[in-house]
């Protein structure tokens, strides 16, 4: 049975309390899908802000699917469950095809980042259809190779106001799509584990030197896949800094919250 979001039942609180990692803040959500330009049918979620205006639209790309990355991966779950409360951020997260969640399964199987060229349009093109604003690209691991492999080149690039990286293996995207942001001049981000599995700080730093507008970050104590509550937070705030102008806050994103919870 399809997860459908709807279901999610909010209980109002006495007092504040902390937002831990199944808190589940209000938003606005529905269950969505859209089609490739080679007939792949693609199913995600879109979370809105209850109300107001939207800040920034967070297009998200997920890890590897072969390797248990979906659109559920923790840090993509807690953006959607946390960032349209907290910043006005809208969050889109897909299967990609071929992956599965509880939400469902999407056309296709893996391509190896080849077909998944595809998914990428299609998702960008769901954002602009559904007239959502300030569009960023968020990958994380695999994902950021389709950031980096499409993001840069037409027709994503005229869509997006730039990328944001979370632990880019760089195994895929080479040194030619990093020249391709370069010469595209939009704003990259790129969070990198200190104790990450495949690419750690210093050599990014390295890799990344041919991009210099890219802003790269070294989390300190980090893993490749942000377990922890504290590295999650850390990422969601960074990425709220990049994309809104209003940006987390000197402290970063509330950690506490005053309004009905769900527990997801």
């Amino acid at each position: 049975m399809t997860f459908d979001p709807a279901s999610f039942v909010f209980t109002p609180q006495d007092a504040p309390s902390e937002i831990r990692a199944s808190t589940v803040l209000p938003a606005r959500r529905e269950n969505v899908e859209f089609t490739t330009e080679d007939g792949k049918v693609l199913v995600g979620e879109l979370a809105l802000p209850e109300s107001g205006e939207i800040a920034a639209t967070l297009i998200t790309l997920h890890p590897l699917p072969t390797h248990g990355g979906f659109m559920d991966s923790h840090v993509y779950r807690k953006a959607s469950y946390r960032l349209p409360a907290l910043s006005g951020v809208a969050v889109l997260r897909f299967n990609t095809r071929g992956t599965s969640s509880p939400r469902g399964t999407s056309d296709g199987g893996f391509e190896e980042g080849i077909g998944e060229r595809y998914d990428v349009e299609a998702a960008v093109r769901f954002a602009v259809e559904r007239g959502l604003p300030n569009r960023w690209l968020v990958g994380w691991s695999f994902g950021t190779e389709l950031a980096l492999m499409y993001g840069a080149v037409e027709p994503v690039a005229s869509q997006v106001e730039g990328a944001i990286l979370l632990s880019p293996p760089l195994h895929r995207a080479t040194d030619v799509h990093l020249k391709e942001w370069a010469a595209a001049g939009k704003p990259l981000t790129v969070l990198v584990p200190e104790h990450d599995d495949y690419l750690q700080p210093a050599e990014a730093a390295r890799r990344f030197s041919l991009v210099p507008q890219a802003r790269l970050v070294g989390v300190d104590g980090a893993k490749h896949l942000w377990v922890g509550e504290k590295y999650a937070a850390r990422v969601l705030d960074e990425i709220v800094d990049d994309v809104t102008e209003a940006g987390a806050g000197a402290d970063g994103l509330p950690r506490t919250w005053a309004g009905p919870v769900a527990q997801g």
